[in-house]
């Protein structure tokens, strides 16, 4: 049977570290209304000044964690694709990234052109956002109208709470939790507060996003915040790896622009906990499920550097799930599960 496609789809890369490669991804990215919701004229304003000194910062951080293959993420993912071609029997296993190559329309197109009639669409977001999850279906949706293809495409709903996906990041992390360390720092990437706010206010108006835990989240604003739905993942890891509360916290990075955005900051925690007094810090990015930019570079160099300044001895990074056998078959359940629709 070869009808029924798998297509993992993930945010993206640059084509190189060029700097022109840079700025063209940049301009697709961030000209994305999901990801800058301001109205046209103002998005085009906001981006054309964001890409007169951004694509040179970026393509020197780029260029410091590139292998010699390519993009990190782009490599990563190719061999997460190759490794789920074991664990789906019923069709082919495509790739395609919402921004950069591979991209969702050539992907949708060559799996019509191979026969393929159903295909299941796996964002590789476990938190839901509409910069990630629904800005790829809407892609999808729009590929599948403009050229009238003839699919069944189901979706995999995000996965931030099921045990397949939590025991795959408990036993990705274990060898780095025996080792001797003094705190574990969750970190997610961050979002601005208006983004979530415009979500849940019809549900909760009163919707805090300075909560600590996300035990007392309704599940209807559970299901639309993507805040809450970190600490729920960071909680149930935690349980599940036998960490006592005191030994985990939970920041978000990566923020860009003058917005607010969902706090703690990361870059605050890593100075908070020098001056705490850990020295052996440990860093999971459980919002990511293959390394890339902002895991290598972000956390894994420049939040070193930052948090050994600030006072501490050792920040380890722990690797994302990547292509991990325990991941693939994971996510092989979640897909065969999958049953949202575009």
């Amino acid at each position: 049977m070869t009808d029924h496609a798998l297509l993992l789809v993930n945010l993206g890369s640059p084509a190189s570290t060029d700097v022109a490669d840079v700025r063209r991804y940049l301009d697709q990215f961030l000209m994305d209304p999901y990801v800058v919701d301001l109205p046209w004229p103002l998005r085009r304003l906001l981006v054309s000044l964001i890409l007169l000194k951004r694509p040179a910062q970026s393509a020197h951080a780029y260029a410091s964690i590139w292998w010699p293959e390519g993009s990190p993420l782009i490599v990563i993912s190719r061999q997460l694709q190759e490794a789920m071609r074991a664990h789906w029997p019923h069709g082919p296993v495509e790739l395609a990234m919402r921004y950069g190559e591979p991209s969702i329309e050539p992907a949708l197109r060559k799996l019509v052109g191979q026969g393929v009639k159903q295909v299941t669409f796996a964002p590789l977001y476990p938190q839901f956002a509409e910069s990630t999850t629904t800005t790829a279906i809407t892609e999808a949706r729009r590929v599948i109208a403009a050229h009238r293809l003839p699919l069944e495409v189901r979706v995999l709903a995000p996965f931030y709470a099921q045990p397949d996906y939590l025991e795959a990041l408990v036993a990705s992390a274990q060898p780095y939790l025996q080792k001797d360390f003094d705190h574990l720092l969750l970190s997610f990437h961050g979002l601005p507060e208006r983004h979530i706010r415009k979500l849940v206010k019809p549900l909760d108006p009163q919707h805090d996003l300075r909560a600590v835990d996300s035990r007392d989240v309704r599940d209807e604003v559970l299901a639309r915040c993507y805040r809450s739905q970190c600490l729920r993942t960071a909680e149930l890891f935690a349980a599940r790896a036998g960490l006592r509360r005191e030994q985990w916290s939970v920041s978000f990075q990566s923020r860009l622009g003058r917005d607010k955005w969902i706090e703690p900051y990361t870059e605050t925690r890593l100075d908070e906990l020098a001056r705490q007094g850990v020295k052996k810090l440990l860093v999971m990015c459980p919002a990511f499920v293959a390394d890339c930019i902002e895991t290598l570079e972000e956390i894994g160099m420049r939040g070193r550097e930052q948090f050994e300044a600030a006072g501490g001895i050792e920040l380890q990074l722990v690797p994302c799930l990547n292509s991990q056998q325990q991941w693939t078959a994971a996510l092989a359940k979640l897909a065969e599960g999958a049953s949202g629709s575009l």
